[in-house]
C-alpha cells in the first residue's frame, strides 16, 4: 500500500516550494527573455520591411532623377551644339565681312594706282606731244610726214603704255 509519512509530505511541499521559486526565479525571467526575443525579432522584420520598401522608393526616385539627368544632358548637349553653330556663322560672317573689306581696299588702292599710272602716262604723252610739236614746228611737213611723225607719236604712246 501507500505509505503517506511525513517524508512524503515535505517532499511534495518541498516540490511545490521548489516549482513556485523556480517559476518566479527562472520561468517568468526565462518567458520575459523568450517574449523580448520574439518581440526584437518582429520589430526586425517589420523594419526590413520598411526598409525594404524605402529601398524601393529611392530606388524609384533615383530612377527619375536619372532619367531626368539624361534629358537634361542631352538638352545641354543640343543647346552646346547649337551655341557652337552660331559661333561658327558668327566667325564665318565676320570673316566673309573682313575678306570683303579688305577686297575693296585692294580695290581702291588699285584704282587710286591706276588713276596715277593714267595721270603719270598723260604728263609723259604731254610732254611727248610738245617736243613732237617743236620739233614739227622747225621745219615744215608735207601730209605723208604728218602721217609719219602721227604714226611714230602713236607708236610711242603705246609703248609707253604697255609699260605702265
Amino acid at each position: 500500500m501507500l505509505d503517506f509519512s511525513v517524508t512524503f509530505i515535505i517532499t511534495i511541499i518541498n516540490i511545490t516550494i521548489l516549482f513556485l521559486i523556480l517559476r518566479a526565479v527562472l520561468f517568468k525571467p526565462v518567458t520575459k527573455l523568450m517574449a523580448d526575443r520574439a518581440k526584437r525579432v518582429q520589430d526586425s522584420i517589420d523594419q526590413a520591411e520598411k526598409d525594404k520598401v524605402s529601398a524601393r522608393q529611392l530606388a524609384e526616385e533615383y530612377g527619375a532623377k536619372l532619367k531626368n539627368a539624361q534629358t537634361e544632358a542631352e538638352q545641354i548637349l543640343k543647346s552646346s551644339k547649337e551655341d557652337a553653330e552660331r559661333q561658327a556663322q558668327r566667325i564665318i560672317a565676320e570673316g566673309k565681312e573682313q575678306a570683303a573689306d579688305v577686297l575693296a581696299a585692294a580695290q581702291k588702292q588699285i584704282e587710286a594706282e591706276h588713276q596715277a599710272s593714267l595721270a603719270k602716262f598723260k604728263l609723259e604723252a604731254a610732254v611727248l606731244v610738245m617736243a613732237a610739236a617743236s620739233k614739227l614746228a622747225e621745219r615744215e611737213f608735207s601730209n605723208e610726214d604728218n602721217r609719219r611723225y602721227v604714226n611714230m607719236l602713236l607708236d610711242e604712246l603705246a609703248a609707253k603704255k604697255g609699260k605702265l
